[in-house]
């Protein structure tokens, strides 16, 4: 008798292993994950000269926040690592090996800036770390060929170049083109895009180029570089600081050249009102996500969503920022992409479930607009809108635009 439940408890121990054998074999681990957590690390600016963006990655921390709130990622919760770059390229690489090799952080999430991300990027492809969603969209961040651990979420900044290129050649023909661009990846990828938007007619139609340092205390001399070139259409390639600098002595100058400024110096709170809200009228941008300030999503569900996140998780958030509501959105994709790992939580997989998006449609993407990636094209955001400050806020004008061309 001892013996018949010795057997029956020994015969369903061995068959309780065996029912639990394929679920344990189901799930793989990297660095940085584990049964109860996942370790994400990110740099931002929360100081120096584009610390504007630091708002960014308090969105970020209290997005993650809530998702920890309500259980985490398939019963995982996520530990958000951030240190402050300084938006210095150093700083960011020093930080970066340190979550790497200290923190031992599955992935790097958002780590913001071209000259930043340019930084690391080498180092993060070596070690085969996820370099997800980086916040810039300089060429070189969706080239899965030569950068197959790198993905930007920016629209590519050349293609986005392009793109006003095009809006130029149809809508200002006979422009005289002055440029103002950040002298770095970021401000040489605009200054390719529009060009080749503008196609044979570049040459005779920009009149003016000047380029700044990140560093510059003003961009003043390059701006009456431009103004003394003829220039009657002003295309600013830059950051917050140097976008409301160039507006307000555009203003100041009382010059009223056809202004178009780079979809990420659009920020009403940081760039808008420090410039002046009647010099920023008129300015034209594009846009791939609804704009907090813009009364048409008022009673739109993704908003509403956005709006209580913002008075819960970060009540001293500006909820009408530009700059929180990309936050919002770029956490929840990581959030989409981390739980299609399930529970394959290797680099690998990451990088796989991120390149595969299928038709996602985030909170506050523009009706139309749809997240598709696949293992060629890295690209997140390849359509967008045409804007215009109205003096508030931005008005969006025209049809969905889709640039399927070489991302530079």
């Amino acid at each position: 008798m001892r013996n018949g439940i010795f057997q029956l408890v020994t015969g369903t121990a061995v068959a309780i292993a065996l029912s639990a054998a394929p679920a344990s074999a189901q799930k793989k681990y990297d660095t940085g994950a584990t049964d109860t957590e996942i370790k994400v690390g990110q740099t931002n600016p929360f100081s120096g000269p584009a610390s504007a963006y630091a708002t960014i990655g308090k969105t970020q921390a209290a997005y993650i926040k809530m998702i920890n709130d309500q259980g985490g990622v398939n019963g995982r919760k996520i530990n958000l690592i951030q240190y402050d770059d300084a938006y210095s390229p150093p700083k960011a690489v020093e930080q970066v090996r340190k979550l790497v090799e200290s923190d031992e952080v599955l992935l790097t999430f958002q780590v913001l800036g071209t000259p930043s991300n340019a930084a690391v990027q080498k180092y993060l492809n070596s070690k085969k770390v996820p370099q997800l969603f980086a916040a810039t969209g300089a060429s070189k961040f969706t080239d899965p060929k030569n950068f197959p651990w790198t993905m930007g979420f920016n629209p590519n900044y050349f293609v986005e170049g392009r793109i006003y290129g095009q809006y130029i050649i149809k809508n200002y023909p006979n422009a005289k083109v002055g440029i103002l661009y950040q002298n770095d990846d970021l401000g040489k990828d605009y200054l390719n895009g529009i060009k080749a938007g503008l196609g044979d007619k570049a040459a005779k139609m920009v009149v003016a180029e000047a380029s700044y340092e990140v560093s510059d205390p003003t961009v003043d001399s390059q701006i009456l570089k431009i103004k003394d070139a003829g220039a009657d259409l002003f295309f600013s390639a830059s950051t917050p600081k140097q976008a409301a600098q160039t507006i307000k002595k555009l203003g100041e100058l009382n010059w009223k050249p056809v202004h178009i400024l780079d979809i990420n110096a659009t920020s009403v709170g940081a760039v808008m009102k420090p410039a002046g809200l009647e010099y920023s009228k008129g300015v034209i941008s594009v846009n791939y996500g609804k704009d907090p300030l813009d009364p048409t999503w008022k009673d739109d569900a993704g908003m509403k969503k956005y709006f209580e996140f913002m008075a819960k998780y970060y009540p001293d958030g500006d909820k009408d920022s530009s700059f929180n509501s990309y936050g919002y959105s770029t956490t929840q994709l990581l959030i989409h992409v981390l739980k299609a790992c399930g529970d394959n939580l290797t680099r690998e997989n990451v990088m796989k479930q991120a390149t595969s998006l299928k038709n996602v449609q985030l909170d506050l993407s523009l009706p139309g607009i749809l997240v598709n990636t696949t293992p060629t094209d890295y690209r997140v955001n390849k359509q967008l809108q045409m804007m215009k400050f109205n003096g508030e806020r931005w008005e969006l004008f025209g049809p969905i635009l889709e640039d399927t061309g070489p991302a530079g």
